[in-house]
């Protein structure tokens, strides 16, 4: 395999063959890749992938969910196969505008998605919280293995006492354009530990590493300027639909306390999943998992026509909130 590919080309980590591609403009111009899986008149879903990440992330996700669901995935700017843009391109209302174009180029005339993010996906989605479109399109949410604000401070890649110190570290991380070099044994040591959890398989190591070094350096560099000043729990507080929040217990870049922190002030909670041992990587860790709660979304909030549409909503508004909220611990 060539080390400069960004994605592994065997087994259930590797990308199935979209049904289509979908070219997205978004606001300022910018142009998106995006890929269609699944029958086209199932229900639909929307997802968006992480920093340093691409459209190959969601294989496993996509091979669950795409034989009765129409999977939308696109790659961020200047991720996969969507051209970097330029330095102003780069900002929270950016990834806001290119969610909303991509919604609006995917589903046809009144229809309705539920939309799912992991990582700078999350963001994304609290990013476009206030968007008219997103609240016409989206129906409900999941918010994976993310958080709203304080990313350098909070993340234990460097597990610093001081929480000055911790800022500084991590800030020099996320700001760097080192080369990250081939995808060798010490990479994939480095990228377990600061990425995934101590269970993660060679295959799901290899995957997510394959995937990594694959964004160019400059706008992993942009991207985490971003990131480490991120502030979205207003945002995450006006996320007006029924959202579902997912986190590894053992996730260092993410750690659990923005999960907790999401269920918290998410108007509309519908369930903390915290996922035992597992990392930041959860959609590749447990893709069972991430597709499950997908799968609960649509079937609560995106009901065929003929139906009745307010049963499962009707029966959630009558369990209290903060049971609605209780942690649901998957294995």
């Amino acid at each position: 395999m060539s080390r400069r590919r960004g994605y592994v080309t065997t087994g259930p980590y590797a990308p199935p063959v979209p049904h289509t591609t979908l070219p997205v403009v978004s606001a300022d111009g910018a142009r998106l890749y995006a890929e269609v899986h699944g029958p086209k008149d199932a229900p639909a879903v929307v997802l968006a992938h992480g920093w340093t990440c691409s459209t190959a992330f969601w294989a496993p996700v996509v091979r669950d969910l795409a034989a009765d669901h129409r999977v939308v995935l696109y790659d961020q700017r200047g991720h996969g196969r969507s051209p970097a843009a330029g330095p102003a391109g780069h900002s929270t209302h950016a990834l806001a505008d290119d969610l909303v174009a991509v919604l609006e180029a995917a589903l046809r005339p009144g229809e309705r998605a539920v939309v799912g993010g992991h990582s700078m996906g999350g963001m994304t989605i609290m990013a476009a919280a206030e968007r008219p479109q997103l609240r016409e399109r989206a129906a409900a949410a999941l918010l994976c293995s993310t958080g709203s604000a304080d990313l350098p401070a909070e993340s234990r890649v460097f597990p610093l006492r001081s929480p000055q110190g911790r800022r500084r570290a991590h800030r020099l991380m996320l700001h760097s354009r080192a080369p990250l070099g081939p995808v060798s044994p010490l990479a994939k040591s480095a990228l377990r530990y600061a990425t995934m959890g101590p269970g993660a398989t060679a295959e799901q190591i290899e995957a997510c590493a394959r995937i990594v070094h694959a964004c160019p350096p400059g706008v992993r560099a942009r991207w985490g300027r971003v990131l480490s000043g991120l502030e979205l729990t207003g945002g995450a507080s006006r996320l007006e639909l029924p959202t579902a929040v997912v986190a590894g217990t053992a996730d260092r870049l993410t750690p659990l306390v923005h999960a907790r922190r999401l269920a918290s002030v998410l108007p509309d909670c519908r369930g903390l999943t915290e996922l035992p041992g597992l990392g930041h990587m959860t959609p590749i860790e447990d893709p069972a998992a991430v597709a499950g709660r997908l799968r609960a979304l649509v079937e609560d909030h995106l009901r065929p026509a003929g139906t009745d549409t307010d049963t499962g909503e009707a029966a959630a508004a009558e369990v209290p909130r903060s049971a609605r909220q209780k942690k649901e611990k998957t294995a």
